[in-house]
């Protein structure tokens, strides 16, 4: 059973055990007095361990008041020149303690000393990019379902990937004829014209060949003439693949998320990496 998604207020919010979490996604400025106070109702009654909140610089002050710590951060985030901050409040000193520091460590030296690349290599000749469409639900849902023993959203629901893609999120991926090679999306939201990459998932016998670094500049062509300036995602901290990746398409590091989200059957901390178009 997944999470689900709430509103307090006029303010989105995704919670549930799987996660162990509340995710406050969106914060509407209207619920910005009681926010704080309303989360950790929920959270105490529910028993979980850890509140997640992505929230423009503007609210950072009421949330530390309330025993959050900034966990990392994206300068200039909004049209309006606001930082988005992502914020972490701690139920439990097992939940707020880092498991692998070193190997986050490693990941993140390896990303930063990597060189950005200007062009990602060709495909090989029998591989082609496209976007993803509704009738391709049910083959996508099956690659994630095999590249990712959980995680943090439904994907491996052919209805939820419909959903998805009914709203604001444009989907790509490599193909090999009719088999699907590796899958990524573009979460896309007009408030803050932002887009969130993610979802990429590569099948093994595919991997080595630098699908996610081409998903990755196929997704940024497709949200420029959307109205999107800031780009982010929120990546494995011990995924050298997917942190690289970021790396050499020139995005920055923002901060770790420590034991954020449940993925490929754990709970895992998480690297925000960012780029402006």
């Amino acid at each position: 059973m997944h999470d689900s998604l709430e509103t307090i207020g006029r303010s989105l919010l995704h919670h549930g055990t799987f996660n162990d979490r509340a995710y406050l996604m969106k914060l509407h400025e209207e619920d910005s007095e009681e926010i704080v106070r309303r989360l950790d109702l929920l959270v105490t009654s529910r028993g979980y361990s850890k509140i997640f909140a992505k929230i423009p610089s503007w609210a950072k002050e009421r949330f530390v008041a309330g025993g959050y710590a900034e966990e990392a951060c994206i300068p200039g985030f909004y049209p309006g020149g606001a930082d988005v901050c992502f914020m972490g409040k701690y139920f439990t000193d097992s939940r707020a303690r880092e498991q692998e520091p070193q190997l986050i460590n490693e990941v993140l030296h390896a990303a930063r000393t990597t060189a950005v690349v200007s062009t990602p290599g060709l495909l090989p000749a029998d591989f082609a990019v496209r976007t993803a469409s509704e009738d391709d639900g049910e083959e996508m849902a099956k690659v994630y379902r095999e590249v990712f023993a959980s995680y943090p959203f439904p994907i491996h629901d052919p209805a939820f990937l419909r959903a998805a893609m009914k709203e604001a999120t444009l989907f790509f991926g490599v193909w090999q004829g009719n088999t699907i090679a590796a899958l990524s999306s573009a979460e896309m939201d007009s408030g803050s014209a932002s887009a969130e990459m993610t979802d990429f998932a590569t099948l093994p016998a595919f991997r080595g060949n630098g699908f996610a670094l081409r998903l990755l500049r196929e997704m940024e062509e497709a949200v420029k003439g959307r109205g999107i300036r800031s780009l982010f995602t929120i990546a494995r901290a011990c995924s050298f693949g997917m942190n690289i990746t970021f790396a050499r398409n020139g995005y920055r590091y923002g901060g770790t998320l420590t034991n954020n989200t449940n993925i490929s059957g754990r709970l895992e901390s998480m690297n925000v990496w960012y780029k402006y178009l």
